[in-house]
């Protein structure tokens, strides 16, 4: 059935084509003409009932097939009549019975629809088809860029903005096919007077000339049947001309149009009671007929006095209150209730940051920042809740995660901040950067240029509240992570890769329990991007074991070469490693605990190993160089609970992770002894 669907239109225009060429006996005519008649007629009511243009999409290239049809027909007719003297049926009808067979009669009514067709069907709906082309193709950009909003702030989610982007286009594109396929209809028009006129000047010379007929028996022979065959094709074109204006004219509701413009019209009680009495009136003026005006007037104010508008006012009333509740209502009182996962607290004196009017971009930048952590953490984080705070000092602004401020900075209005160690010569506050703790200065805006001479790099107020935002985000990732995030993210991989949620939950692992190994990897700033690798390597282990530590080395182990990529330099990675007898003694004091496994180590040993780490560390950063902490995959968790607390900017990593580098730099070896620091090296003593 699908085949001959896709085939049916192509052979149709072929058919078409031939028509054009071949003769077709005056039987089949009639039949293709009722055809096209009974075609125009269902392309007008299906316009009629769609709710939207877009439901209609395929109406240009419909309207250009049937256009064609209806010249192929004109094209057969003529023929028949001017070798005949008869085309069938149907036309021979319409020539004779339809206009009383008068010559005078039938081009009268040919002209009124031609008029009625060109002149005001044709040539408003090609306007309004002009102008909606023009004003959908304006509102293109604008309504990108709210798809785009939506999208950033988490309103509509990847699929629906793909859906949307996709009406936009097919809208755009409708308009503009209609404002070419009006001139269709319009040429058909232009068309069907010259076939008439070439049909009569053509019967009228056949037949006196050849045919040997007088000048009357020409007139009733060839020119009754040239008009009844523009009368008849141009009863099809004026139903197409109508439904043209439909379309175009076509506002979108959830209805169809003579649900919408009864449900319109009938809507209020006065305007109906008024035209009533206007109808009743019209009767006291003589000599006018009475009983049509007093059956119109009855009927209006008939149909006035069965409408309630008691209903619509409900329902406006019923909408209103759902649009606004009331501020004590419990659904109010529960939004209210709510912490925010992430909230962003400005002081009032840095409003200008959020006005749009004074082109503050905050917000733009703030859901943009949305998008870049998907792409680089893999965890789409919940909307940014920004508002005002009179109680935070002035200039300044909070970051709160769960209703509880995790950072604080400043951004004075006026101002942009200069990052350099040699600012003295440049007026402004001193302060420093938030992310990374560098010397800056907040300095007028107007000495920017004059910084960036000077070397310093100047970044503006909001740029710098986005990227301390952003840092919060990435240091608490983890906690952001929430149930129905996991439920999300697992979704997704199953449309792609079905078997592999199948094998992994909830028959080996629940939700909460593939939260845990998330978050642990989002805690170290480990991407989970890759959740099918992730998910893979956790339905091995978990088949094993379902500890948690365990379950995350797994994880790591299966994404070791993005996990060491960013601490490459030239191929190779600077790694601190355990003297192989300290790491012994780490592996026999491994215990288990209710958090995970630590180390139970002498006091002394364990800060005996930070203070070296801190060294090497230092004295690496120094040098350029990042480094990072390699151990064994089994004391790979329990060393980064040791070193978190004192260094958490130093990565730790297990030896099946470096394996993607392709060398391996060591910095230096932690042996647990007594170290000192003493002028950015590292002493161990004997």
């Amino acid at each position: 059935m699908k085949s001959l669907t896709k085939l049916g239109v192509p052979v149709g225009i072929v058919l078409i084509v031939v028509m054009l060429v071949v003769p077709l006996p005056a039987m089949m005519l009639d039949l293709l003409i009722a055809l096209n008649i009974t075609g125009a007629l269902l392309i007008l009511l299906t316009a009629m009932f769609v709710p939207r243009p877009l439901d209609f999409a395929a109406f240009p290239s419909v309207l250009l097939v049937m256009t064609l049809f209806r010249l192929a027909l004109n094209v057969s007719a003529t023929r028949l009549v001017l070798l005949h003297g008869f085309a069938g049926k149907v036309i021979d009808t319409f020539g004779h019975f339809v206009v009383g067979g008068s010559l005078i009669v039938g081009l009268i009514v040919f002209a009124i629809l031609l008029v009625i067709q060109f002149v005001v069907i044709t040539n408003g709906a090609g306007r309004v088809a002009e102008v909606g082309a023009r004003f959908t193709l304006d509102a293109m950009p604008g309504k990108q860029m709210a798809i785009d909003a939506d999208l950033n702030s988490g309103l509509i989610d990847e699929e629906q903005a793909r859906r949307r982007r996709a009406e936009v286009h097919a809208e755009a594109d409708f308009y503009g096919a209609m404002d070419g396929a009006s001139k269709f209809v319009k040429g058909d028009a232009i068309a069907a007077i010259v076939i008439t006129l070439v049909n009569l000047l053509g019967g009228f010379a056949i037949g006196v000339a050849q045919s040997g007929m007088s000048f009357s028996e020409a007139v009733n022979t060839y020119s009754l049947l040239s008009v009844g065959d523009g009368l008849v094709s141009q009863i099809p074109a004026l139903l197409l001309s109508v439904a043209t204006g439909l379309i175009v004219t076509r506002s979108v509701s959830d209805d169809d149009m003579g649900s919408d413009i009864l449900a319109q019209i009938t809507r209020r009680k006065l305007p109906l009671r008024i035209a009533g009495f206007a109808a009743l009136a019209l009767c006291l003026i003589p000599g006018l007929p009475k009983i049509p005006f007093i059956v119109a007037g009855g009927l209006l104010l008939l149909a006035s006095s069965r409408i309630d508008e008691s209903t619509p006012a409900a329902e406006e009333l019923t909408t209103g209150n759902e649009l606004v509740p009331s501020p004590d209502s419990p659904e109010m009182l529960a939004q209210e209730i709510l912490v925010d996962p992430l909230g962003l607290e400005l002081a009032a004196d840095i409003i200008d940051l959020v006005d749009a009017s004074t082109g503050g971009d905050l917000l733009d930048r703030v859901k943009a920042l949305r998008r870049k952590v998907a792409g680089e953490l893999g965890i789409v984080i919940p909307p940014v809740r920004t508002r005002d705070n009179l109680e935070l000092p002035m200039n300044s602004y909070a970051i709160t995660l769960f209703g509880v401020e995790v950072a604080r900075g400043e951004a004075p209005r006026g101002t942009v901040l200069a990052i350099s160690d040699h600012l003295g010569a440049l007026p402004g506050t001193p302060t420093r950067e938030p992310v990374f703790g560098l010397d800056a200065k907040w300095i007028p805006a107007e000495l920017r240029h004059q910084a960036e001479i000077s070397g310093a790099t100047v970044v503006d107020r909001a740029s710098v509240i986005t990227t301390h935002l952003a840092e919060v985000v990435n240091t608490h990732a983890g906690r952001l992570l929430g149930r129905e995030d996991v439920r999300l993210l697992t979704d997704v991989v199953k449309r792609s890769h079905p078997v592999v949620i199948e094998e992994l939950t909830p028959v080996l692992l629940s939700l909460g329990e593939i939260q845990r190994v998330l978050r642990g990897l989002l805690d170290e700033q480990v991407s989970v991007r890759d959740l099918v690798r992730i998910f893979e390597a956790l339905s091995l282990r978990a088949a094993v074991t379902k500890d948690n530590d365990q379950l995350v080395e797994a994880a790591r182990t299966a994404l070791g070469q993005a996990i060491v990529a960013p601490y490459l330099t030239d191929g190779a990675v600077s790694a601190i490693s355990f003297d192989p007898r300290l790491e012994q003694g780490m592996l026999e004091a491994l215990r288990a605990s209710d958090h995970g496994a630590v180390l139970a180590l002498d006091p002394e040993l364990a800060q005996n190993i930070l203070v070296s780490l801190h060294g090497l560390a230092t004295a690496a950063e120094n040098t350029g160089v990042r480094p990072v902490l390699v151990c064994a995959p089994q004391l790979r968790a329990a060393v980064r609970r040791l070193v978190a607390p004192a260094l958490d900017r130093l990565p730790v990593l297990s030896y099946s992770e470096i394996a993607g580098a392709l060398s391996v730099r060591s910095v230096g070896t932690v042996t647990g002894e007594r170290a000192e620091v003493a002028g950015g090296a590292l002493a161990v003593s004997a």
